[in-house]
């Protein structure tokens, strides 16, 4: 069966993609949830029309991207942990942290799926995250994990 996601469906597809799924999960989750519609000939012509709109949209926003990743650009933040005696922290940093550690240090709201830590944050140190603002912008982030 064949869908058009209408929404991020994550480990299945982006937004607007077609993908082929089994029929029980399309029909009794993807669709009812509206997460999804049937990729019949209509609602690919429909789809193909969503896509230039929402492209058009996109770029207008695309400036406003590439400021907020020249914002961040050179930053690094402070995000404390709690840490044993050797250095290494309970836990992990995550990218729920690292986006409350934006907005409170840089006045800066980021969606916390729109980061991706690219390393496992196990001890106090200096680590690096990567923020998708968009398709074509991508701005990297550098944080400092202190011991409270």
């Amino acid at each position: 069966m064949e869908l058009i996601l209408l929404k991020d469906v994550e480990k299945l597809g982006d937004k607007h993609e077609i993908v082929k799924v089994r029929p029980g999960y399309g029909r009794n989750f993807l669709i009812p949830q509206g997460l999804a519609l049937l990729a019949n000939q209509t609602n690919r012509k429909v789809l193909t029309e969503l896509k230039k709109q929402e492209d058009y949209r996109e770029n207008k926003k695309l400036n406003e991207y590439k400021a907020l990743a020249d914002q961040l650009e050179g930053v690094t933040l402070r995000i404390g942990a709690k840490t044993g005696t050797t250095g290494k922290i309970f836990g992990s940093v995550t990218n729920v942290q690292i986006a409350q550690a934006l907005k409170e240090q840089c006045n800066m709201e980021v969606v916390r799926k729109k980061i991706h830590i690219l390393e496992e944050v196990k001890t106090e140190g200096t680590y690096t995250a990567q923020i998708d603002f968009h398709k074509e912008v991508r701005a990297k982030v550098n944080f400092e994990v202190v011991g409270e």
